[in-house]
């Protein structure tokens, strides 16, 4: 028989799907395996209304067959088969799928859904053959007949010989070259790999040498109360999601506007790539358990991206190549359903289960900060329940519905502290006034925890307030210095030429209502404290923004009266006492000193 040409722009679409569209060549078996599935599940489809026809399916599977000295690869099934018109239509025509039509076709019937709905799959065949091979006898027919052909040049249809109802596909591997190796398609271990990969799931036997090497029925269709712990955990190894234990898993079957099946796991420690820009989030994406992407970003928001797992879909629509989805609506809503299922799980961690959630939370309580923050703070209100950060009175992790519900009635704010360890915040001068007053104190050390709770601003309708903001909202009593008002002028003036000696150094230097054994602190006024600007200063490209910082001096501390004898006495010595006292003010916050000789010497006046 002559050969026929492909139809109209069919030659050079089959070159484009070859050469671009398939980013992976392995993918070709998984193409191939799933029309093969497809093919049994017509059968089944068929055995529905035709009382004639019984469907055991003990008689139905799917071989893999290589030869490496004839190097072909032959895929083989026991499903309907194809006529001559069937092959003249569905593979004749790039881009023409009888799996599609067939499934219009049978709209109406209850049972598998069809996998392949786009004709272009079986092409992925010539990106490791340069023959293809199809031998086919449809159920009910008489007749078999063999489609070939060795790629966008054309193909043949001729009757053949076949004994039994099905079809074999036969790719003649193509030859090594200097770039591509080709033999890997004709091993065995190198085939069960790309089996169990892409394939595992497939509902019918996949035998190769004689073994089945797919599971058949995947986990997440079995009952939840057929499956423990441990069956979870083994199927998060075998997955390679991690090499930890996995705080929690989450096992989902919905039924609705989407129909979708999953299994996901909050991990229980941080790959070692997480905060890279290697990592890559995504959950696994199948379809009828044929797997479409390894990494699907779509369906878990970047907070939740330490989330592993996979959702199988029936209602998702595929495009050309298998990889990108067509309609994004069904995948949206799998995404919101996800999302709001994780968090639900989270919430019921930290309540029932404290210990798991805190392993968890240590882990990547980061990422949840980052997602408040990010995004204009849209994700706020999904998040803040969820964040725990250290308290001076617990000492240990509390959230912020347990701090506001401990707070005193008077009490006006959330306060907080900012610094690089527990042990650094707990001698912080500022915290003094706040720790006085009996009110608990969050501890930050992640440098996104304070730009978090700007965004944030309240909880409960509760504001946050640093320690060392230049309102505290508190009343403090004024020493008997303060209280006179002959005494205050004296004060100011003192303090007045302190600013002037430290220039723009400082906004302004004042008496201290938040200071009780310590004689020196910095506080801040403006949105920006001095924690952000240490945090924007190491940044690559330094943005070299200041918190606008206040000098506060302690009135009723023994160097309040050095400073002002020497404001009296001796202008020197107030210029030397005011470095000093600014640059210990520095060291506190573990700020920079502008000339570290500068201040030695200066030390060394004070001890001569």
């Amino acid at each position: 028989m002559a050969k026929k040409e492909f139809q109209a722009e069919s030659k050079r679409l089959l070159e484009m799907m070859i050469n671009s569209i398939y980013t992976q060549r392995e993918i070709f078996l998984r193409e191939l395996i799933s029309n093969a599935s497809d093919a049994i599940d017509k059968i089944y489809y068929k055995a529905l209304t035709d009382e004639q026809l019984v469907f055991d399916k003990d008689n139905y599977y799917i071989e893999v067959v290589a030869d490496k000295d004839n190097r072909t690869l032959t895929i083989r099934d026991t499903g309907i088969g194809m006529t001559q018109e069937d092959l003249e239509n569905n593979l004749g025509v790039i881009a023409k799928s009888g799996s599609l039509a067939f499934k219009k076709d049978n709209a109406s019937q209850d049972g598998h859904d069809i996998i392949g709905q786009f004709g272009v799959g079986f092409y992925s065949a010539f990106m490791v053959a340069d023959v293809v091979t199809v031998i086919s006898k449809a159920l009910g027919s008489d007749s078999a007949f063999k489609w070939e052909s060795t790629g966008a040049d054309g193909y043949t249809i001729v009757p053949c010989e076949k004994d039994t109802v099905g079809t074999e596909v036969i790719l003649k591997i193509k030859p090594n070259t200097e770039d591509d190796s080709y033999d890997e398609y004709l091993e065995s271990y190198r085939l069960k790999t790309i089996i169990k990969k892409y394939s595992d799931f497939i509902r019918y036997p996949i035998k190769l040498e004689e073994e089945t090497v797919n599971s058949l029925i995947p986990i997440w269709r079995k009952n939840k109360n057929e499956l423990t712990t441990e069956d979870y955990e083994k199927f998060y190894t075998e997955k390679h999601y991690g090499f930890d234990t996995p705080v929690k898993h989450i096992h989902l079957s919905a039924e609705g506007a989407v129909r979708y099946q999953s299994i996901l796991f909050i991990p229980g420690s941080v790959p070692f790539d997480f905060y890279t820009k290697e990592f890559e989030k995504g959950l696994e994406l199948y379809s009828n358990g044929v797997l479409i992407m390894n990494k699907c970003a779509d369906l878990l928001p970047d907070y939740f991206g330490f989330v592993k797992g996979m959702v199988d879909s029936e209602d998702l629509s595929l495009n050309i190549s298998r990889e990108l989805l067509q309609h994004d609506r069904q995948l949206k809503l799998i995404a919101k359903n996800i999302k709001n299922k994780i968090k639900s799980q989270l919430l019921s961690l930290l309540k029932d289960e404290r210990e798991k959630y805190e392993q968890f939370y240590n882990a990547f309580g980061r990422q949840l900060k980052y997602g408040v923050y990010s995004d204009y703070g849209m994700n706020k209100d999904d998040l803040q329940d969820l964040l725990l950060f250290y308290s001076s009175k617990e000492k240990k992790l509390v959230s912020l519905d347990e701090y506001v519900a401990r707070m005193p009635e008077e009490q006006k704010y959330i306060y907080y502290a900012s610094g690089e360890s527990n042990e650094r915040i707990e001698k912080l001068p500022q915290t003094e006034l706040v720790a006085d007053k009996g009110y608990e104190i969050l501890y930050f050390t992640d440098d996104i925890d304070e730009f978090a709770v700007k965004v944030l601003m309240n909880h409960k309708e509760k504001e946050f307030r640093s320690v060392s903001s230049g309102d505290l909202g508190i009343e403090a009593e004024e020493s008997a210095d303060e209280k006179s008002s002959e005494t205050a002028v004296e004060n100011d003036a003192l303090f007045a030429a302190m600013k002037e000696l430290l220039a723009d150094k400082v906004s302004g230097v004042k008496a201290s209502k938040r200071l009780r054994s310590h004689p020196v602190c910095l506080s801040t006024e403006g949105e920006l404290t001095i924690e952000m600007e240490k945090i924007l200063s190491a940044m690559p490209n330094n943005p070299d923004v200041k918190a606008e910082k206040v000098l506060e001096i302690n009135v009723n501390h023994a160097v309040f009266q050095s400073l002002k004898s020497a404001y009296e006495n001796d202008k020197e010595k107030l210029n030397l006492y005011t470095s000093l006292l600014y640059n210990q003010a520095l060291l506190i916050e573990g700020l920079p000193i502008q000339d570290p000789v500068q201040f030695t010497n200066d030390m060394c006046k004070v001890m001569v």
